[in-house]
């Protein structure tokens, strides 16, 4: 069988083990939340507080979707036509036009590129966010986080991009089989050190102090049968007034954090029922099962560029002879970018499954649907999250349940637990 053979035989097993991961591990029966309720909790809101969250995500609205859009406009532009060849060619020119330099300095340049062209609608989001209040740096301590930012992003790029080229050199028939092991290596790798590594460049973590809380939280823990080695608080309070914790990395690394404007905002009872919702991300190992089907996904992402990126009329489009060749790598970006946006309203459906899953161990942990209610009505309150979203945006994107299905859930589970 010859590598192209091989390739996509390697693809559709990536692809069936990725669909069987998702068929057994994520839960696709999801706890009902009646319309009915939906719309009864959405009348309970204070008509001044829905209104204010509307129209804070409709200022959003038109900066996100026009970044999205200019973003995949310019990956296309330098993917499908000869500018981006050129413009890894003249990166490297001033080395010679060394194979490195082109895979490094022009592959960084054209990342760098597509982010500078959306860099002013990041600007005027961050703006919106600081008159609507949820934002309390300074435009300083947000320059240095993006800085932070792109240099970390850098550095994961030069090492990706230099161990990308130096497999397509040294074996150019079977170069897909060694990055697609490498790729998902990669993603592993990411998900475990980032807890330990990342997170801290942006944020500071403390254990959360002894006291009435921590025993609770620990005990419910315990109680749950997670092994928790501590519950971390995030000084998010430096950046924003929002609201929120996550549960990241796994074995070893695995955290679960809530920021200290949860800690300050909610009643002691809320912030348990806050916890009690990541510790079934732990449980059930969300993170984890994300890692794989993460690693799976680029495994498969490499095989697919092997056998799409060598298609002639793609190479003419791009301006290359090869897609073993630096200058080919604005094509790959181009078509990974088309692959993220056509696969997000499917990830945002999976990840919305599991945070339902999540509420729902909640409830059960705690046994306590009224304070799993004012939680999320808080949340809402202090995130200025629209209560009911339009349709399509939550379909494409939502990665949460939105307010008021959350709150029907509660009710529902109310009404069928025993009294």
């Amino acid at each position: 069988m010859s590598p192209r053979g091989w390739a996509a035989l390697t693809l559709a097993v990536l692809v069936v083990a990725g669909l069987v991961t998702l068929v057994l591990l994520v839960p696709w029966h999801r706890p009902p939340a009646p319309r009915a309720d939906q719309l009864a909790a959405l009348r309970d809101l204070p008509p001044e507080q829905v209104a204010r969250a509307r129209e804070f995500r409709g200022a959003l609205r038109p900066g996100s979707w026009s970044a999205l859009l200019l973003g995949l406009l310019v990956a296309l532009l330098l993917g499908l036509t000869p500018l981006g060849a050129r413009l890894v060619e003249l990166a490297g020119r001033p080395f010679g036009g060394h194979w490195i330099a082109q895979a490094l300095l022009g592959g960084l340049a054209v990342v760098l590129v597509a982010e500078l062209v959306t860099l002013p609608f990041a600007v005027w989001r961050r703006t919106v966010l600081t008159r609507y209040g949820l934002r309390t740096d300074t435009w300083s301590d947000w320059t240095l986080d993006l800085v932070k930012s792109y240099a970390l992003s850098a550095i994961v790029g030069a090492v990706a991009l230099l161990g990308f080229y130096t497999v397509l050199r040294l074996a150019p028939r079977w170069w897909w089989a060694f990055g697609a092991a490498g790729a998902a290596g990669l993603v592993v790798l990411l998900s475990f050190v980032l807890p330990v590594l990342v997170e801290p460049v942006f944020n500071r973590f403390t254990p959360l102090a002894d006291g009435p809380l921590r025993t609770e939280v620990m005990e419910l823990a315990a109680r749950d049968g997670v092994p928790v080695r501590d519950v971390l608080v995030a000084d998010a309070s430096r950046r924003t007034r929002a609201v929120n914790a996550y549960v990241s990395g796994f074995g070893p690394t695995r955290r679960v954090v809530v920021y200290d404007t949860l800690l300050h905002e909610a009643t002691p009872a809320e912030v348990t029922s806050v916890v009690a919702h990541e510790l079934s991300h732990a449980k059930h190992h969300d993170v984890l099962v994300g890692t794989v089907t993460g690693a799976l996904g680029a495994a498969a992402a490499v095989v697919g560029l092997y056998l799409v990126g060598s298609w002639p009329p793609l190479l003419r489009l791009a301006g290359v002879e090869s897609i073993r060749e630096p200058t080919a790598f604005p094509l790959l970006l181009a078509l990974v970018t088309l692959v993220g946006l056509v696969a997000t309203p499917a990830q945002a459906a999976v990840s919305r499954l599991v945070e339902a899953r999540a509420d729902a161990h909640a409830l059960a942990l705690t046994g306590d649907p009224a304070t799993f209610e004012a939680m999320q009505r808080r949340l809402a309150t202090a995130n200025l999250a629209d209560p009911d979203p339009p349709r399509w945006e939550y379909l494409y994107s939502a990665t949460h349940p939105s307010m008021v299905e959350r709150v029907a859930a509660a009710r529902a589970h109310a009404r069928k637990a025993p009294r």
